[in-house]
């Protein structure tokens, strides 16, 4: 039977984890070489048209990835060209690899910073550089996949129990929940604004007044697919500022979302004219020893969703971010407001 590489394979808490970029030629079980001799109808076709007629269930650009990589023979011999010219009679052989997205949801055991756990969630502190969930160019080694090692019935909810995200270079606190009627609860509790989220950040200037409330729609931004923006059709969007001190030109603030869209305190604060430091996509230059956006999830609270219980959590900036923190912000002023 052919199998099926466009779906996630099943779960395997076996799994290295090793990227496909990474494996060794027939090391990886999920391999299936095909073989095909060139019909005469097929004399003078390109090698990668030939090959999508031999896996239909790949695109042509992973096949034409397949052959940079060596994995396609031509009569015993291996090929390195997409447009190579078939004769009649050829003998074409390919080592069938998943895709890398194929491949995204699959366990791989990682450290979490978990500063509270029970049966129904998990609340965690995530480093700056870890990626929440697979998406292309990060198909391995994101929270997700962490989650799924952590605990078995992770593969069983949406998202492995991710009801929101941080951005890759945001640290910082997130909960996550570990049965799907924890997902549920959260998920409402989201959408009604009950869930407390602050966030501190450094940024250019100093944002006047001391206290304000941007509240502007968001959506994709018309003239790059990797940004946001603040656009009329946007969905609605609200950050709470509050400008804790401003030192040689930066601003150390404390923000608190109302809404949780993509990017939302980078594109609020850039759209006013105050971009995060380090924050290169939304025009923030490096500085102050930052060269990622200096944005911490410092404050998590909520209602438990089984246990009924007020929840609070704070986690301290990382180094990075601490020490540029400080250059600031007095110290007497640096810690957390009720």
């Amino acid at each position: 039977m052919t199998k099926d590489y466009r779906q996630p394979p099943p779960q395997d808490p076996a799994s290295s984890g090793l990227d496909e970029t990474d494996a060794e030629p027939g090391d990886d079980q999920s391999v299936e070489t095909r073989a095909s001799f060139v019909g005469e109808a097929a004399h003078g076709q390109r090698l990668d048209r030939f090959l999508v007629d031999m896996a239909e269930e790949f695109s042509r650009s992973h096949l034409q990835s397949l052959i940079e990589r060596g994995c396609v023979r031509l009569d015993g011999a291996t090929q390195s060209s997409s447009s190579r010219r078939l004769r009649a009679g050829q003998r074409v052989e390919v080592d069938l690899r998943p895709t890398a997205q194929s491949q995204a949801f699959r366990p791989q055991p990682m450290s979490l910073r978990i500063v509270y756990e029970d049966e129904h969630l998990l609340v965690l502190d995530k480093p700056a550089g870890l990626v929440v969930h697979p998406a292309a160019g990060h198909w391995q080694g994101t929270l997700l996949n962490g989650l799924l090692a952590h605990h078995a019935a992770a593969a069983a909810l949406p998202r492995a129990g991710i009801v929101h995200r941080l951005d890759k270079d945001t640290s910082g606190l997130m909960v996550v929940a570990k049965t799907l009627e924890a997902v549920a609860a959260l998920v409402r509790a989201m959408s009604a604004r009950d869930v407390r989220r602050e966030y501190i950040a450094l940024c250019h200037g100093c944002p006047e007044p001391a206290q304000f409330s941007v509240d502007a729609p968001i959506g994709r931004d018309r003239a790059s697919r990797v940004r946001m923006a603040v656009v009329r059709d946007g969905k609605p969007a609200r950050t709470d500022v509050d400008r804790l001190a401003c030192r040689d030109g930066f601003a150390a603030l404390r923000c608190r979302l109302h809404t949780g869209r993509t990017h939302q305190i980078r594109v609020h604060l850039a759209w006013r004219g105050h971009p995060l430091v380090g924050d290169a996509l939304y025009g923030g230059a490096p500085a102050l020893g930052l060269s990622r956006q200096a944005l911490h999830a410092e404050r998590l609270a909520f209602v438990h969703p089984l246990g009924g219980r007020w929840m609070d959590f704070v986690a301290p900036a990382p180094a990075d971010l601490a020490t540029a923190w400080q250059a600031v912000c007095p110290p007497q002023r640096a810690g957390r407001r009720s």
